[in-house]
């Protein structure tokens, strides 16, 4: 049974979102929404919720449906309230007296720690507070659930959690996912909507299985648009030599004739419909310098601890050689972001860690996970113009090939969004110019576009690099050696997979 209902549906901002988006959901649909940064993903989101209204088209839904819908971030009021406060306030008052246990059984559902339930908001991780806002939202039993970039800052124990209680959620209840995490999807969808400007398609696939449909039906589109054309060109030809002969013949005939395939040629061409070409939110590039060693960084079994001197884990004599893409695989805690601060720091100066070995031609290309290489209160072309001491032409130039607009470029970089921001830290490590990539989580606020380039820049220039990331995606893309953290040791595995199942197991 269909619970909404979309007829003809668009929404224009300065340009189309989308347009006569045709779209029904019913009981057992698990819907992923995919598209470019700022392409819509959120917008239609509000639509389905009830609080935008679309420029065009209709939205029809059951009499008395409930639609709960889980936004990105937590509201600024609900910063200093509880856990459990925060997910008792979507009760509505009259129940708050008799039904507070259902608080208790949602957050039960969703494994959150009895001592994590009192701490404030604004205390809490970004994954626990995500995992806060789906509480909020499922308290309510709401009819349909709307997720919203579900997975970001969670770790992969909390991703696959929130997996294994999506998939265990009762089936008339369907979920509608807007999400980049391109696994995510896989494990949680069975449709697939491609939100685009003109026409959106829709696959009964989930995400993986539904692009390769898609990437199909483009092709076809893109055959079909080029045959077309070149048969219009052919009649457009023929016409040209009927018209000059039946110029000089003075035939009636031929002029007849010409007109007719001229009419022919532009119903072709009207008809003809081109394959959709995405818009770039902005390009990545990066570089790799080279060097001639063989070995970039020598570990010599170096403790890895806290800043107040607990014992995270060692890491066993090891070598970091060129062409190592390591991923480093590890629950939260285990001290992954420390071990990749002391290879920074072992190689902004030298002889800093004894245990840290660096080979003098090593230049290095970092990116945290809050992108504090770039800062916050500079402008994107203040930063780049002076950090590398170009012209302001050629910086405007490298922005906007990057996706960061004319108009955003005298901005202060906190004002750009997480996908800019993203975009701009790349550019800023292309500009570098390294030969060794240290990256914490780089495909955070990336759409899958931006992934898929990242990928591609990472593998085409055979770039070294040791990285730490949640994106199982990602990880089976680039990693050539995995080393895991666990029992306070490294030890190398020959796949991340094992780890994907272990964490996926736990979380059960």
């Amino acid at each position: 049974m269909a619970l909404i209902s979309l007829k003809s549906l668009g929404v224009t901002m300065s340009a189309p979102l989308f347009s006569n988006l045709d779209l029904i959901i019913g009981a057992g649909d698990r819907l992923g929404i995919v598209a470019a940064n700022g392409r819509g993903k959120t917008t239609l989101l509000r639509c389905l919720a009830g609080e935008l209204d679309a420029t065009s088209g209709d939205i029809t839904r059951t009499r008395g449906l409930r639609v709960g819908h889980v936004e990105q971030s937590v509201p600024g009021a609900q910063l200093d309230r509880s856990f459990h406060q925060v997910v008792a306030d979507a009760l509505p008052p009259e129940q708050l007296g008799s039904e507070l246990w259902r608080v208790d059984v949602v957050l039960d559902s969703l494994d959150v720690p009895e001592d994590m339930r009192d701490r404030p908001m604004r205390a809490l991780s970004g994954g626990w507070q995500r995992l806060a806002l789906i509480a909020r939202v499922w308290v309510t039993d709401p009819d349909v659930l709307l997720l919203d970039e579900p997975t970001n800052h969670l770790d992969l124990a909390k991703i696959g959690q929130l997996e294994t209680w999506l998939n265990a959620l009762p089936r008339e209840v369907p979920v509608i996912i807007a999400s980049h995490d391109r696994a995510f999807l896989d494990a949680t969808t069975n449709r697939t909507l491609f939100l685009r400007p003109e026409e959106s398609p829709v696959f009964s696939l989930p995400y993986s299985r539904a692009r390769r449909a898609l990437d199909e039906v483009d092709a076809s589109t893109a055959r079909r648009f080029e045959r077309d054309m070149k048969v219009a060109q052919q009649l457009r030809r023929q016409a040209a030599k009927l018209n000059n002969i039946g110029i000089n013949s003075g035939s009636d005939l031929l002029t007849v004739k010409t007109k007719q395939l001229r009419e022919r040629a532009e119903r072709l061409e009207d008809a003809a419909v081109a394959a959709h070409r995405e818009r770039s939110a902005g390009a990545i590039r990066l570089a790799n310098r080279g060097t001639h060693a063989k070995v970039l960084i020598t570990l010599d079994d170096p403790a890895v601890e806290t800043p107040g001197g607990t014992l995270l884990f060692r890491t066993g004599k090891r070598h970091i050689c060129q062409g190592d893409r390591i991923v480093l695989l590890g629950r939260n805690g285990v001290g992954k972001s420390r071990f990749i601060a002391m290879i920074r720091a072992a190689i902004a100066e030298p002889g800093s860690e004894e245990s840290v070995k660096v080979t003098p031609s090593t230049v290095l290309g970092y990116s945290d996970q809050a992108l504090s290489g770039i800062g916050a209160d500079a402008t994107p072309l203040a930063m780049v113009s002076r950090r590398f001491e170009i012209g302001e032409q050629r910086a405007r130039s490298l922005l906007a090939g990057a996706g960061v607009a004319i108009e955003m470029q005298e901005k202060r970089i906190a004002a750009l969004s997480g996908g800019q921001r993203s975009r701009l830290m790349l550019l800023v490590l292309q500009l570098l110019n390294p030969n060794f990539y240290l990256l914490d989580e780089p495909t955070n606020h990336l759409d899958i576009d931006g992934q898929e380039a990242l990928e591609d820049e990472l593998l085409k220039h055979q770039a070294s690099c040791l990285l730490a990331s949640h994106d199982r995606s990602f990880i089976r893309a680039i990693g050539n050696r995995f080393w895991l953290i666990e029992k306070r040791r490294l030890t190398e595995v020959d796949s991340p997979e094992g780890f994907f199942r272990s964490v996926a197991a736990t979380e059960r």
